[in-house]
C-alpha cells in the first residue's frame, strides 16, 4: 500500500486518507474517490489529495476484518458486518465471557495493522453487549500478513460466552443478638436479586444460631433440594480453619477448597463443596448488591465454569474493587484531606444536542423557544451556571443553527458527523473530547427543560462525595431518569457503544455503585413530541 499526496488527476480509485470538505459536501475518510469526487475537488481549487493506493496483494480493510472474524472460532457470540475496517462481536446470550489470551496476543503480534481488543476474561456480559472488536489499520493489510493471523487461529477457540444456568440455591443465615431481623430480611432480598440476573432462585432459607453444628445441619437439609448453598455468617470469619462456616462445611461432610480471597471487598469468602454441590461462605459485603469478590465466583459457577483454589489465588491482580458504603470513607480520602480532594474532582458536562428531532415531523426541538430562548441555549446556560467544570456541546443535525443559538456562551463545540447512527455516537464524541483530568462526566440531554442548575449541583455534589467512583442518576419517586454522571472508569466502555443507546446497559453490566438523587419531575420531562413540547411551555420554530 502506498500512502501520501498525489495530483488530483491520479487519485481516481484511490482511498481518501482524511475527511475533506468540498464545497457543501463532506467526503469521509476511507472513501474510494470517484471521477465525480475528483471533479468537485478540482472545482474547489484543490491540486492534490492525500490517499492510499492498494497494492495487488493488499486486502481491503473491511474484507480483511470479515475474513479474520470468519476465521476465528467462538460460541455464544455473533459478528456484525464490517465498517471502516472494523468488525464488532456481540454476545448472543447473557453470561460470562472467556478468551484465549495467548491466541489473541499472538495475533496482535503478527502485525500492528491487525488488532483485536476484547473484554477482560471472566467478565459478566449481557445479551447484545459488545465483547470484542477486530480492527484493521489503516485501509488494508497484505494477504501474507492476514494469512499468518488466520493460521494462528486455526482449530482454536478464541472466545466464548458461557450462558448462565438456572440454579436452585439454599440460603443459611446465622444469628447473634447483635444482628437484627431486618438485616437478615434485607440480605435475603439482595440475594434474590443477585441470583435473579442469572435466572436462579432461592429454594429455601434456614436461620440458625451462629454455631458450626447448627449450620452443618442446615447445609445438609438444604442440599437435598438445592444446586448450591450460600451461608451468611452473623460474625466475620476470624479463623480460616476453625471458624463457624468452614467448620460447618466439614461437619456436614463437605470439603473446604479455600478460606479467604485476594479481592477487596470480598476478602472473607469461603469456597467449599458437598456431594458435588458448591457451598459458599459469603463475605459480609455480599449483604449489599454492590460488586464484590463473591460475585466473581458466583458468576462463574452459575455458568458451569469450575472455580479452584488456584483460580481464587489468581484474582488479586485487578481485585481491588470499588469502595462499599459501609466503610466510613474511601481509603485514599482517609488522610484528613478528603474534603479538598472531593472538591477537586472535575466533572464537566457533555450536552447532547445532535439529534434529528424525528418525532417532531420536521422542526428542530432544540430551537423551540422556552421563555423566549432556544431550548438548546437554555440547557447550555443552566449547565454553565452549575458547579460543572465546563460544558461540551455535541452537535450534528443542523449543527450551524444550534451553534448560532448558543453564540456567545463559553462552551466547547464538538461536531458528530455520525449523529444519524444514534445516541451512542454523540455520547462517544463528547466523552472523547474530555480532558485527561476529568473524574467523571455529567451527560445532559438537550431537550429537558425541567432540569435546573440546582439539580445539576445536587448530582455533582453526590458524585464528589462518593469519591468519584459511583454512577449518579437523577430520579423522581424512586424511578431513574436523567441527567446521569458517569465515572471515569466507564469512559473506555463508552467507546464500545453502538446504535441508539446510551450508557444504561453499561451501568447495569459493570456493577458499579449507583446513587439515585431525587430532583423532582424534571428528571422525566423531555420534549420528544409536539404535544410534550407544548405541554412543557415550548413554541416550535421553523
Amino acid at each position: 500500500m502506498k500512502f501520501g499526496p498525489v495530483p488530483l488527476q491520479e487519485a481516481e480509485g484511490a482511498i481518501l486518507a482524511h475527511s475533506t470538505v468540498v464545497g457543501d459536501r463532506r467526503l469521509r475518510k476511507a472513501r474510494v474517490l470517484s471521477a465525480e469526487d475528483i471533479a468537485a475537488m478540482q472545482a474547489a481549487g484543490l491540486k492534490e489529495v492525500t490517499v492510499a493506493v492498494l497494492a495487488a496483494d493488499d486486502v481491503e480493510e473491511n474484507a480483511a476484518a470479515e475474513r479474520l472474524a470468519s476465521g476465528l472460532s467462538f460460541a455464544g457470540i455473533e459478528a456484525k458486518p464490517a465498517a471502516t475496517g472494523r468488525v464488532n462481536l456481540h454476545a448472543t446470550v447473557s453470561g460470562v465471557f472467556t478468551v484465549d489470551k495467548q491466541l489473541i496476543d499472538s495475533i496482535n503480534l503478527v502485525d500492528p495493522g491487525i488488532t483485536i481488543a476484547t473484554m477482560p476474561p471472566f467478565a459478566p456480559m449481557v445479551e447484545g453487549q459488545m465483547v470484542a472488536t477486530i480492527k484493521i489499520i489503516p485501509f488494508a493489510i497484505s494477504e501474507s500478513v492476514l494469512t499468518r493471523a488466520l493460521e494462528l487461529g486455526w482449530n482454536r477457540e478464541a472466545f466464548r460466552m458461557h450462558p448462565y444456568r438456572p440454579f436452585r440455591v439454599g440460603v443459611v443465615q446465622t444469628m447473634l443478638p447483635s444482628i437484627k431481623n431486618s438485616v437478615l430480611d434485607k440480605t435475603l432480598r439482595v440475594t434474590e436479586e443477585r441470583l435473579g440476573r442469572t435466572g436462579s432462585s432461592i429454594s429455601g432459607e434456614i436461620r440458625t444460631p451462629h454455631a458450626a453444628s447448627d449450620v452443618a445441619r442446615a447445609i445438609e437439609q438444604l442440599s437435598d433440594d438445592s444446586d448450591m448453598v450460600l451461608v451468611f455468617g452473623a460474625s466475620a470469619m476470624s479463623d480460616p480453619d476453625e471458624d463457624v462456616i468452614p467448620a460447618a462445611i466439614r461437619a456436614a461432610g463437605g470439603i473446604v477448597h479455600r478460606s479467604g480471597m485476594p479481592v477487596d471487598p470480598g476478602n472473607l469468602f469461603v469456597l467449599g463443596e458437598r456431594d458435588g454441590k458448591s457451598v459458599l461462605g459469603a463475605p459480609g459485603c455480599a449483604r449489599s448488591p454492590k460488586l464484590n469478590g463473591f460475585d466473581w465466583v458466583l458468576d462463574r459457577l452459575m455458568t458451569g465454569i469450575p472455580v479452584t483454589n488456584e483460580d481464587i489465588a489468581g484474582m488479586g491482580v485487578g481485585g481491588l474493587l470499588m469502595e462499599i458504603p459501609t466503610r466510613p470513607q474511601p481509603r485514599e480520602l482517609a488522610s484528613g484531606k478528603g474534603e479538598a480532594k472531593q472538591v477537586a474532582l472535575k466533572v464537566p458536562v457533555v450536552l447532547l444536542a445532535a439529534g434529528r428531532s424525528s418525532r417532531m415531523g420536521g422542526p428542530n426541538k432544540l430551537l423551540a423557544l422556552f421563555g423566549g430562548k432556544p431550548l438548546a441555549r437554555q440547557s447550555a446556560e443552566r449547565a454553565l451556571a452549575s458547579k460543572a467544570n465546563g460544558v461540551i456541546v455535541v452537535t450534528g443535525h443542523q449543527a450551524e443553527r444550534v451553534k448560532n443559538a448558543l453564540a456567545g456562551l463559553n462552551a466547547v463545540f464538538v461536531e458528530n458527523p455520525h449523529f444519524g447512527e444514534g445516541l451512542s455516537t454523540s455520547l462517544k464524541a463528547g466523552v472523547s473530547a474530555l480532558a485527561d483530568d476529568a473524574s467523571g462526566v455529567l451527560v445532559m440531554l438537550g431537550d429537558m427543560p425541567g432540569v435546573s442548575p440546582a439539580d445539576l449541583d445536587r448530582l455533582i455534589d453526590a458524585f464528589r462525595s462518593s469519591g468519584g467512583r459511583s454512577v449518579v442518576r437523577a430520579s423522581h419517586d424512586g424511578r431513574r431518569g436523567n441527567p446521569v454522571i458517569l465515572p471515569r472508569s466507564l469512559f473506555a466502555a463508552v467507546s464500545h457503544l453502538e446504535g441508539d443507546t446510551g450508557a444504561r446497559h453499561l451501568v447495569e453490566a459493570e456493577g458499579l455503585d449507583i446513587i439515585d438523587v431525587e430532583i423532582g419531575a424534571g428528571a422525566f420531562v423531555d420534549v420528544d413530541t409536539r404535544e410534550a413540547l407544548v405541554d412543557a411551555g415550548g413554541v416550535l420554530q421553523d
